[in-house]
């Protein structure tokens, strides 16, 4: 009877241990994007926001907003690939500043990622482009991809104003700084 009873608290304390790691851990944490795959540029919606410009900077701020169309959790390991380009000419590329924790996104959860790029420069060169005199880029689409699926998942998005029309991104550099994905709160 003893030996019962020892075995029924034993496994009583054993689920009470189970549970209670499943609450500190939680669904959205890294430590369970462990038990999921990696997001997949098809798997995901993309936008790309350019963002109002401050007066009398040389800077633009844009936002890339990422959802998971799955039901199903993915991990979003890292920053995305970015890029904008003329055709087969010259591209600028993005950067990540800052290390990116992987984000167990949940199905139809947000990532968002800002971007700041050099928009406008006071000399004309002969790269320049006709909307922005001394940029190399400009373009009105930009190619993303998730990350960790850079060769088979390539998608071309619109960059689009706060109002939802249709912009141009003029990136006077080689390189677009992209800050570390972030999930965005329900």
């Amino acid at each position: 009877m003893l030996r019962r009873s020892l075995l029924g608290a034993a496994t009583a304390a054993l689920a009470l241990t189970v549970i209670a790691g499943l609450g500190l851990v939680g669904c959205g944490s890294p430590r369970m994007a462990a038990l999921h795959a990696n997001c997949t540029t098809k798997g995901l919606k993309w936008k790309l926001t350019v963002l109002h410009k401050a007066p009398h900077s040389t800077h633009r701020e844009a936002r890339l907003s990422v959802v998971n169309k799955s039901d199903r959790p993915c991990v979003f390991g890292g920053y995305p690939l970015f890029e904008v380009h003329v055709g087969k000419g010259p591209e600028a590329d993005g950067a990540g500043r800052g290390t990116a924790s992987p984000i167990d996104l949940r199905g139809g959860g947000t990532v968002t990622t800002a971007l700041r790029y050099k928009d406008s420069d006071g000399a004309a060169g002969p790269a320049s482009t006709a909307t922005s005199p001394g940029c190399i880029v400009s373009n009105d689409e930009a190619i993303v991809a998730a990350p960790h699926d850079h060769e088979g998942g390539r998608r071309p998005i619109v960059a689009r104003d706060e109002a939802g029309r249709r912009t141009p991104l003029d990136v006077c550099d080689d390189t677009i700084w992209m800050s570390p994905p972030a999930e965005v709160a329900k």
